[in-house]
């Protein structure tokens, strides 16, 4: 019988372990939720920069 030469890698490495599997997470966002919030988070930073001296007082 020949020998087994073989080389055993930890299942990380070998990409078996799959960790979103793993974990649910109880809080979720839909892909137009996040969209939407990025949008938001923009538009007041343009807002800011254009208005942002003046209602601020700098």
């Amino acid at each position: 019988m020949a020998k087994d030469n073989r080389i055993s890698m930890p299942a990380s490495g070998a990409g078996i372990t799959r960790y979103f599997d793993d974990y649910k997470s109880k809080i979720e966002f839909s892909p137009g939720h996040v969209v939407f919030l990025a949008i938001v988070v923009m538009l007041l930073v343009i807002i800011l920069n254009i208005w942002g001296g003046s209602i601020l007082g700098i």
